[in-house]
């Protein structure tokens, strides 16, 4: 394979697992992009828009997609917040779609979108369409626990972040900074 074409080749990528790290990998592969001066579209699903990283994104020159939440978990919501809540999930996979397929970015996040499938707020067959729509030199990135076999078998790369220990086990709250 010519060295040009294999430069314009998009894979895609798959964080997944109970361990920490799964966004924080995602981000790390944008800043690599942005610092090659790669065009980089990173959205988040069922986020409140507030981590930290988020705001780093932006000042390196991606595009940022994480609308505010309601603050509630989905289990919590009454059924009006969750209709609306899958209404906006479903809108942020129409533009991440849009994003990949289009041939302006080098990458697309998909941050969380494993929480937004097992939640039913998105359907697999989405996102295999996304992937399987996506312009021939986008690279895809999907994120969360749980990664359904289907989309495993789509992806060209799959990490799986494995918890051994955590602070959280012994009360240790999410730091801003750190974990979030």
């Amino acid at each position: 394979m010519a060295e040009e074409r294999r430069e314009q080749l998009g894979l895609v990528h798959i964080y997944t697992g109970n361990g920490k790290g799964k966004t924080t990998a995602s981000v790390g592969l944008c800043v690599r992009a942005l610092g090659a001066g790669e065009r980089v579209y990173f959205t988040q699903f069922l986020k409140g828009g507030d981590s930290a990283e988020l705001e780093s994104l932006r000042r390196l020159g991606a595009q940022v997609c994480s609308p505010r939440t309601s603050g509630k978990f989905y289990f919590a919501m009454d059924e009006g917040e969750k209709a609306a809540c899958r209404a906006q999930q479903q809108e942020l996979l129409a533009a991440a779609a849009a994003a990949a397929a289009g041939g302006t970015y080098r990458l697309v996040v998909c941050d969380e979108i494993m929480a937004a499938l097992s939640l039913g707020l998105v359907e697999e067959g989405q996102v295999l369409a996304l992937l399987a729509g996506r312009d021939p030199g986008t690279e895809v990135v999907l994120t969360g626990r749980d990664a359904p076999p289907a989309l495993v078998e789509q992806s060209d790369y799959c990490t799986e972040m494995c918890c051994r220990k955590h602070p959280f086990e012994r009360g240790v709250p999410a730091r801003k900074g750190i974990e979030f």
